[in-house]
């Protein structure tokens, strides 16, 4: 199997990986992803593509993430690994689809308007 390259985003992050067989390490930014994630919950959703494939410990991940912050470059991540096991396999997409790995979340931050002091809050009007 050669290299597959993938990428996914989330909000301001950008996760671009290069998947290939291996003994299930995962590389972000030259660190492990224990070091990178330090909060379980951030692994496991890393991770959750593999475990529900029942693939995790046959490939080797190596990722480039920036951008946003440590929930939107897991998020992120999840999304490239659930795409390049698309391409190992193209029967996985049903199983990955049903579960919302495949489906890339759309939502931003709204950006701030003049006159107010956040995107929709208002300054406290006095009628007097």
């Amino acid at each position: 199997m050669e290299v597959i390259n993938t990428i996914g985003r989330r909000k301001a992050a950008v996760a671009r990986i290069y998947m290939s067989e291996g003994k299930g390490n995962i590389t972000i930014n030259k660190r492990e992803l224990e070091n990178y994630f330090t909060l379980p919950t951030f692994q496991y959703v890393v991770k959750q593509p593999l475990l529900l494939l029942g693939l995790e410990g046959s490939f080797d991940v190596k990722v480039n993430l920036n951008g946003g912050g440590y929930k939107g470059q897991a998020e992120a991540l999840r999304l490239a690994i659930a795409r390049a096991l698309v391409e190992v396999n193209p029967e996985y997409k049903k199983q990955l689809r049903d579960a919302g790995f495949m489906t890339r979340d759309p939502r931003e931050v709204e950006r701030k308007k003049p006159g107010r002091p956040k995107a929709r809050k208002r300054f406290q009007f006095s009628k007097r």
